[in-house]
């Protein structure tokens, strides 16, 4: 060990007149170790939030949309086989878009109709494991009315339940002398399904495939865009270009990141925010690290003026005290991210903290750590604790022993 280390090693002891100085180092230590800890559990608290939110949004809709703008896809199986060979695509499906009014009874409302593939719409979008009542299969059935599944905000505000009979009014009607008249179609509610988000619970239904051809008004086997999901969905850009590249410039090709884009940017924009907020805390802390530096560097004149006479250069004197500081700044960052990961971990497995399900689309505080935030927070914690050594370490080496040694 350098002497500079074993010295420095001795000024963090504490002897009794220091007391004081010893007791602003442990505050120091616990302030970088709070504001570590808080950075950590916000942070994974907001990813998580981020995910679960990104989760919920992907769920109903695919990664990546294929649109073919005005004709729309006249083959969709074909186009299918094509972007199924695309690598990183793992399962591609049909989808009709439509607009329509939905009534029973003396209840009416808007609706985003969506007609999907019940044999293939399980293997791209999430929809099977959000339906409260019914199951996916069941859209195929063709032996009566066609089936139509509904948001549970939207069943609820219709009064309607499985088994009742709703009508769907198409805007895409006959030109008549009398003007267009909207087409009509009677379908059973077979299925029920909540995503957690009233956006969606309240405004869309689903229907197959040839009943959304029946509102739409689209002929033979055509369909308006094909739905994928990819294998990584944090790749989905890059797979929607190799696609892109694939099929011709004549199809849209949008993923999840593009179609959210304003959204996720904005969330992306508070974490930043929130991340500086917090940073606050350590630098406050740092500000102790300074005052603590300060106060030993005022007791230990006669000690360093000493050191300098026996040889000790300015380099010397600069280390002592900023191995001092850093030893307090990477205490404090070690104890910060072991106690926020612990926290982490503890409110991720019991779920202590639950939320009300009708306003947050999750019910229990989601956690996410990332070890690339945690890294992050701790270089910053140790760069600013670090940072804040420099001006006592400096002032140190500033002292001559001729002045401090004068009246000794």
């Amino acid at each position: 060990m350098s002497f500079e280390r074993f010295v420095s090693f001795r000024y963090l002891r504490a002897k009794r007149k220091q007391k004081f100085i010893s007791l602003i180092s442990v505050i120091s230590v616990l302030g970088v170790a709070v504001g570590v800890m808080a950075l950590i559990i916000v942070l994974s608290v907001y990813t998580g939030f981020t995910e679960g939110l990104r989760d919920q949004i992907i769920g109903i809709n695919a990664h990546v949309m294929i649109h073919r703008p005005g004709s729309g896809i006249a083959d969709p199986d074909q186009l299918k086989q094509q972007v199924e060979a695309v690598k990183g695509v793992q399962a591609a499906t049909s989808n009709i878009f439509g607009q329509a009014l939905i009534t029973s009874g003396q209840h009416s409302s808007g609706i985003a109709i969506r007609g999907i593939d019940p044999a293939t719409a399980g293997k791209v979008l999430t929809l099977e494991s959000k339906m409260v009542s019914g199951a996916l299969i069941d859209l195929a059935d063709d032996s009566g009315l066609p089936l139509i599944f509904l948001g549970r905000e939207l069943a609820s505000q219709l009064r309607v339940d499985m088994g009742w009979k709703i009508r769907l009014l198409s805007p895409n009607g006959t030109l008549t002398p009398m003007g267009v008249l909207p087409k009509v179609q009677t379908c059973v509610v077979g299925g029920i399904f909540a995503t957690g988000m009233y956006e969606y619970d309240s405004t869309i239904g689903f229907v197959n495939l040839e009943t959304a051809r029946r509102l739409v008004g689209i002929d033979n086997d055509g369909v308006q865009s094909l739905e994928l999901r990819v294998k990584e969905i944090d790749k989905a850009d890059a797979v929607a270009a190799a696609v892109r590249q694939h099929i011709g410039p004549s199809y849209l090709v949008r993923d999840w990141k593009q179609a959210n884009q304003n959204l996720f940017a904005a969330l992306k924009l508070e974490k930043i925010g929130i991340f500086i907020a917090l940073a606050l805390i350590i630098l406050v802390a740092s500000l102790n690290i300074i005052s603590a530096l300060v106060m030993v560097v005022m007791e230990k004149n006669k000690d360093i003026a000493i050191l300098k006479s026996m040889g000790a250069s300015t380099g010397s004197i600069m280390r002592i005290f900023f191995y001092q500081g850093a030893v307090i700044g990477f205490t404090g960052t070690v104890l910060g991210v072991g106690a926020g990961l612990g926290l982490c971990s503890l409110l991720k497995r019991y779920k202590i903290i639950e939320l009300p399900s009708n306003v947050y689309p999750m019910s229990t505080l989601p956690i996410k750590v990332v070890p690339h935030d945690v890294m992050v927070v701790a270089i910053v914690a140790i760069l600013i604790t670090l940072f804040a050594t420099l001006y006592p370490s400096w002032k140190a080496s500033r002292i001559r022993p001729v002045d401090a040694l004068t009246y000794e």
